[in-house]
């Protein structure tokens, strides 16, 4: 009997110890089932041809620190200094004889533009050379009069007259010198007996002819604008803040701006000079900022939309294209090149503040600084991964 109750005893026991194990086993179970419900396993990325990477277009970058922070919207266009800007015209009525330059052509200063012919270019020379040749003959009897009149031989009034005729005769070719030098006429020349048929007009800057507002043989009267020539590579945002926001912007602030020809591409700028008067409709002040990326055609009169960085710092940050969203969390793709295809990864970030159409992150765990990240269609590689994960599971 005593026997009997020992073996029931044991065999209490061996049921009671396989129960507890199957219980931790259960346990050990159920921890893992949540632990994968919780967590993105790193291996969860996708894999993309070259050639399905070329068709997206997408963009590959390392990631990079940006300006991030407090603004002021502020619109405008492209401008340059009055300085770096010419009205080319003519100060006398004539012909266009020719037209040497055509629209977008890059000229020099001096260059010549076109030439002009008229009766009356001939004529200031002719008039000139007149004018010249009598101041000669007046001179040398200005001389003769005045040694006359000094040793007492020669009256004091003809002396005079001799020499208000001399001094009147000086002054009108001095005139007619100043003429010719505004038509670009070699006054040397002239006097050597040489009449130039047609003058040319030259660039007085440097820079590409803008317009070009006449034809050959047309006559154009005199400070008529007959073209224009103007200095891109002064050219520089201009820009009009409202009355509500001109106490937040100063010199020195960074402008982040986009042109319409150029709508992928974000240009930057800093303020220079921050005007000093309103202009009344609407009630704006003007700002200029110098270019610090300038390319492509920037061209004056461009209307320009941007964004005065007033409380700018420095931060990791990605664009608006290159983060994805999955059960209240956010994900970037970090980016690797196996072979000839390329492996996207997801990794967890957290978003700070957003900046127009960038957003600042922060790592859960700092990445390898040469790391590149892609940089759009990120919620398409979400959806990839997850039809990937939805397949494998079946």
């Amino acid at each position: 009997m005593h026997s009997i109750r020992k073996r029931i005893g044991f065999v209490l026991l061996l049921l009671m110890a396989v129960g507890c194990g199957n219980n931790v086993e259960n346990h050990k179970r159920i921890e893992t089932s949540e632990q994968t419900a919780n967590e993105m396993s790193p291996s969860e990325g996708i894999l993309m041809t070259q050639q399905q990477f070329d068709a997206l277009q997408m963009e590959i970058d390392t990631l990079q620190k940006r300006n991030m922070g407090g603004y002021v919207e502020a619109n405008g266009q492209l401008e340059v200094p009055p300085q770096n800007e010419a009205a080319i015209t003519s100060v006398i009525g004539a012909n266009v004889a020719s037209i040497e330059v055509i629209e977008g052509d890059e000229v020099k200063k001096g260059q010549v533009l076109m030439y002009l012919s008229h009766p009356d270019i001939i004529a200031k020379q002719t008039d000139y050379l007149n004018a010249h040749t009598n101041g000669q003959f007046l001179e040398k009897e200005y001389e003769r009069q005045r040694k006359l009149y000094e040793a007492g031989v020669g009256s004091g009034s003809a002396f005079q007259k001799i020499e208000a005729e001399y001094l009147a005769a000086k002054s009108l070719v001095k005139g007619y010198e100043a003429q010719l030098q505004q038509l670009n006429i070699n006054v040397a020349s002239v006097r050597d007996g040489n009449i130039q048929q047609r003058v040319a007009l030259r660039s007085p800057i440097e820079g590409s002819v803008q317009k070009v507002k006449i034809k050959t043989g047309q006559y154009v009267g005199p400070q008529t604008e007959l073209m224009e020539v103007v200095n891109t590579h002064h050219v520089h945002a201009d820009m009009m803040v409202f009355e509500k926001d001109v106490h937040r912007v100063s010199k020195g602030q960074k402008v982040n701006f986009k042109v319409q020809s150029l709508a992928d591409t974000e240009l930057s700028a800093t303020i220079y000079s921050v005007g000093k008067t309103f202009e009344e409709s609407p009630k704006a002040l003007h700002i200029h900022a110098e270019i610090e990326n300038k390319t492509g055609n920037l061209i004056p009169g461009m209307y320009i939309q941007g964004r005065i960085l007033t409380d700018s710092f420095q931060t990791e940050a990605f664009p608006e294209g290159a983060i994805a969203e999955e059960n209240g969390r956010s994900f970037v793709f970090l980016a690797k090149k196996e072979s000839n295809d390329w492996y996207f990864e997801p990794v967890e970030v957290i978003k700070g503040i957003r900046d127009n159409e960038w957003v600042e992150v922060k790592f859960l765990k700092s990445p390898d600084q040469k790391a590149e990240f892609a940089l759009n269609n990120a919620y398409y590689l979400m959806a990839e991964r997850q039809k990937g994960e939805a397949e494998h599971s079946h």
